[in-house]
Formats: C-alpha cells, structure tokens, sequence
C-alpha cells in the first residue's frame, strides 16, 4: 500500500489536474453525486455499498474496481467505512479515445452502455495491480527525467489488466446466462444500435429491425441492463457524439448532422440533458487538440 496518502501531477501549461493517486479512508469522498471533467479509477479495498451511476443503482464490495468517463455523474454509498485507492486522470495527460487500440479498451471498460462500471478483481490481480500503483506512487513523488511517460505506461498497465478482467468476466457472465434465446436477442440488439444509432433512434425502428413487438423488445432490455431502450440508443448516441467533439473540429451542427438531429439545438439538449454540460462546453474543457502532442 501507499506511504503517503496523495500524490498529485499538475499540467504546467495550464495549472490544471493532470494525475491524482490518493488512498481514503472514510466514505466522504464519493458520498454526493461526482461530475469530474476526468477519468476516474476507484479500487475498494474494504467495506460495501452501493454505487448510483447514471439512472443505476449498483451493489459492490470489496477488491471491486470501478471506472468512470469524465462527466458521468456516480455517488459510493455506504453504511460502513470504504477503504481503498482513487485514480483521476485528465484528457490532456491521457486520453482513452487516442489510446484504444493499445490497451484494446474501444468502449469496454469505460464509456458502455451496455455493461456494469466495474470489474471484479482477484486476489492474483489484486497483487499486480497494487505493484502497478506502487510504481504510479513512486514516479508521483520522484524527480526523475520524463516522469509523466513513465506514469502513461504505469496506467496503461493497469488498464490493460482491468480490461482482461472484464472480457473475462463477460464470458463468464455469457456462460452462466440461463436463457441462451435472451442473450442472442440482446447481442442483436448490441448489433442492431451499433449498426443504426446515427440514423435509427426509436425504439420501435429497432423492435421493426428485430422482428420483435415493441413490448418484448423493452422487456428483455429492461431485464437485462435495467435500462430503456431510448436510454441505450440516446446513450451510444452521445459516446459517439464525444468522441467527435473530442478528436475532430467538426462544428457541433456538424455533429448533430452526421448523429441523425436536423436541429443542433435540440441535440444540444439531448447532450446536455445526459451529460449535465452543452456539447460547446465539453469541447471547452476537454475538447478537440487539448492534450495533443
């Protein structure tokens, strides 16, 4: 475990948060709704509760890791004390959209709609990843020639193991589906949103493309990610809608186009509405060329 309780990067161009590692103690940190313009990496190590993200509510325990895009608003209760190891990184210092094909993280462990926002870790993992944190720990509080290169590894590490973990554990999940009709019914519709979402976004198109009633369709969607149908079209809708904000200088009626919405305003406030902030003041903050070398 750490020697010390925070350590803390700050971006020298800006004077903003670049990278934070600190351990807690108490359920004070994450006991009101977050909306962080970063990524965040929560590893508990003791205690339980449950975790409100989005419109969900998730019970968690110990050797639980989650993860969190920035933006997405989560809150950790607790009757007990949480113990464990918080991660927060900016866009400017790294960004999950530029690196997805390195750490083979396009949309699993952050940003999904699809699946729970966090992984179960394993007394072997657990070893590793805390090895991992130790040397985040000792780069944070070192002097040494190009650091923050030395901390991009360190985390890329770790999220390579997280993303194993959880392609681990879907499989497993998939194994243990009793209803195997169900799960090809969800895949197709996993398929069917992925393939359409920029041109499709009712769910009785999606019930028309899956020769299913509108009711049967909502159902199984609701049973399986305690979800709406809208929620997941609207959702993947807006991943994509970030991704362009961030990486391109496409105007934001230009966005809206490409999403299927004639009218930016009104995509604005579907954005807005998921999000907390207008699609101007995501790329304000965290938008496109920020953080590029």
């Amino acid at each position: 475990m750490l020697s010390q309780s925070v350590y803390t990067l700050v971006n020298q161009q800006n004077g903003n948060l670049a990278f934070k590692l600190f351990e807690f103690d108490n359920n004070s940190y994450f006991d009101h709704m977050q909306r962080n313009n970063y990524f965040t990496l929560i590893l508990i190590t003791s205690g339980e509760g449950v975790a409100k993200v989005d419109f969900c509510d998730y019970a968690f325990n110990e050797n639980t890791l989650f993860a969190f895009y920035p933006y997405q608003p989560f809150m950790l209760q607790s009757r007990s004390g949480l113990r464990g190891v918080a991660i927060q990184f900016h866009h400017d210092f790294f960004c999950i959209y530029r690196h997805h094909k390195e750490i083979a993280n396009n949309g699993l462990l952050f940003n999904n709609v699809y699946e729970q926002p966090f992984v179960r870790v394993n007394d072997g993992c657990r070893a590793t990843m805390f090895n991992l944190i130790d040397g985040i720990a000792n780069e944070l509080k070192s002097d040494s020639f190009r650091k923050d290169e030395a901390l991009v590894s360190y985390l890329k590490l770790l999220l390579v193991m997280a993303t194993r973990m959880k392609l681990d554990q879907q499989s497993v999940q998939e194994v243990e589906t009793a209803n195997g009709k169900q799960l090809m019914l969800i895949q197709n519709l996993k398929n069917a949103i992925e393939d359409n979402f920029r041109e499709k976004h009712s769910a009785s198109e999606y019930a028309d493309l899956l020769h299913l009633t509108p009711t049967s369709l909502a159902r199984a969607t609701k049973s399986h990610f305690n979800k709406t149908l809208s929620d997941l079209i609207t959702e993947r809708i807006i991943i994509e809608a970030k991704r362009e904000l961030y990486l391109t200088d496409k105007t934001v009626k230009e966005i809206a186009y490409e999403l299927g919405y004639d009218d930016e305003y009104y995509f604005s406030r579907v954005f807005k509405s998921k999000t907390e902030v207008s699609p101007q003041l995501y790329r304000d903050t965290i938008g496109f060329n920020r953080g590029a070398s």
